[in-house]
């Protein structure tokens, strides 16, 4: 019993102290005691549940049947608030908190909630290679099945948690997008309910306005309730070369090289700092040397950004063979480098081996319990941007991160974005490649101000025909917006469809000068 009670008592006192300091000091300044002892348990739980539950219904081949009723079911909502004069927009009840988005929608609370629960994997047509899945359904879900029976998506981005839904009506990037392009660009099918309530499927010949109006729509035009996405073979192993490179022009050349080599099934470039990178190219295989071979999804291994980083450090050029779902899902335990913030020891070896096999937290639970403090010290002290600009122009935007951010690392991933209608395309009548440069942590220059310094990135952004992640904070004003966005077809479209009193404008539903 003494181990029991000399427990017990160690409880007794943390409780005490939370008293003492209060709930909301604790989650502030000591966060990570907070995600240790309850979020980190409460994300396995989750984990388990979906994981089960998708198993089970996939199995039972009950998904279909339910599919069509649930349907049913958004559609007989949409009539209904039709019915009822149509006074308030509609969005979908997904709490806002689920969202992988770092947005705080209050518009939740002031729309139509419309509920969409629709998770589930429908069907995988190997014939057509393509599967066919609900909005809901997330990246975790789809590896796990389609690489179980040799089968993968041509693009399929990082963290576990992002659902089709919000890489459909957004977008998504994976280092295999300098051959496919971005998410949307291997979608085949979508499946909508519209304003009237009617139900539509739209492909590249069938309603295409609306096929090419949907991606970074942000669900303004109406509601996804299925999407067609190719599969192509998956091969056991990713051959994965880290290079190190110093120097800001040799970075810069290496990396567009290797973006335009289509041998190079995957290329992403991690930067350290201005003048030091590692350029990581790979290639899928059934055939692995045995002495290269690196788990590196295993629960205790290191953080994959550290594991790359030593490879910086010894300056050693070096190859690995990967299994394929620890390389699709390489930065889903750290979420990228942001849970350092967090959890500060959480890449120690004995935390790994201890708690690592419950990280990482879920991203929903960090929003649910991170309070209105927590909220505004992130948003005024912390970065989460994505920014697409031309590969042309990647010297002068990585400089440009540096002067106005110093956020490092730097994440670095091309993708081709091809001469198509819609919200982003080219500026050119050819397809084009561009680069993703993500920046997530804690700003290093003095003069950072939320606002004035995303401002000043949009604004270079806008210049060199770029484009700005939506899931991320917005601070355009909307002439700013539209010059960022081609919005010809978007608009065309809501007006055909009678959306403009169904659903707010993607602006007003996403920056933060018109947010609501």
């Amino acid at each position: 019993m003494d181990p029991l009670l000399y427990l017990g008592g160690l409880v007794v006192l943390f409780l005490v102290w939370i008293k003492v300091k209060g709930l909301e000091y604790v989650i502030v300044h000591q966060r990570w005691i907070f995600v240790c002892l309850f979020l980190l348990p409460l994300s396995v739980i989750f984990d388990v549940y979906y994981y089960l539950r998708a198993w089970i219904i996939f199995k039972m081949c009950s998904a279909p049947k339910q599919h069509d009723q649930r349907v049913r079911d958004i559609q007989r909502q949409v009539r209904e608030w039709k019915k009822e004069g149509g006074k308030k927009h509609m969005c979908t009840g997904r709490p806002g908190w689920l969202t992988v988005s770092l947005r705080v929608g209050k518009y939740k609370k002031t729309h139509k909630n419309i509920m969409i629960n629709m998770m589930d994997i429908l069907e995988v047509d190997t014939k057509r290679q393509v599967v066919r899945v609900e909005p809901l359904a997330n990246m975790g879900q789809v590896t796990a099945l389609l690489n179980s029976i040799g089968w993968t998506l041509p693009v399929l981005p990082e963290l576990d948690d992002l659902t089709v839904g919000g890489l459909v009506m957004g977008t998504g990037i994976e280092s295999s997008s300098h051959i496919y392009g971005l998410f949307q660009h291997i979608c085949v099918a979508f499946e909508l309910v519209l304003a009237d309530g009617s139900l539509v499927r739209c492909t590249e010949k069938e309603n295409s306005d609306l096929f090419y109006a949907v991606p970074w729509s942000c669900g303004t035009l109406g509601f996804l309730v299925a999407a067609e996405i190719r599969i192509i073979p998956a091969r056991k192993w990713v051959k994965l070369c880290y290079e190190p490179v110093r120097g800001l022009d040799a970075i810069c050349k290496k990396f567009a090289e290797e973006s335009a080599n289509k041998e190079n099934q995957f290329v992403e470039g991690l930067q350290y700092s201005r003048d030091e990178a590692v350029i990581m190219t790979g290639t899928m295989t059934d055939h692995a040397e045995p002495d290269k071979t690196n788990c590196i999804g295993y629960y205790f291994k290191p953080w994959f950004f550290r594991h790359v980083e030593g490879f910086l450090k010894q300056n050693r050029v070096a190859v690995e063979y990967i299994p394929l779902r620890h390389y699709y899902h390489r930065h889903t335990r750290s979420i990228f480098w942001e849970l350092q913030d967090i959890i500060p020891f959480g890449n120690n070896p004995l935390f790994r081996y201890v708690f690592g096999w419950m990280v990482p937290p879920k991203i929903s639970l960090l929003k649910l319990t991170q309070g209105e403090t927590i909220r505004k010290l992130y948003e005024q002290h912390h970065v989460v941007q994505d920014m697409l600009v031309p590969m042309k122009h990647i010297k002068s935007a990585i400089l440009r991160f540096h002067e106005d951010i110093h956020v490092y690392p730097l994440w670095l991933c091309p993708f081709v974005l091809p001469n198509q209608p819609g919200m982003v395309h080219p500026k050119g009548d050819e397809d084009e490649l561009y680069v993703d440069i993500g920046a997530y942590g804690e700003p290093k220059v003095k003069h950072f101000e939320a606002r004035s310094s995303t401002r000043q990135l949009e604004k270079f952004v806008r210049d060199v025909h770029g484009f700005q992640m939506l899931y991320a904070d917005v601070y355009m004003e909307r002439q700013e917006f539209w010059e960022m966005f081609d919005g010809t077809l978007y608009h065309k479209l809501r007006k055909q469809l009678n959306c403009e009193d169904a659903f707010p404008e993607v602006y007003d539903k996403i920056c933060k000068n018109a947010r609501h």
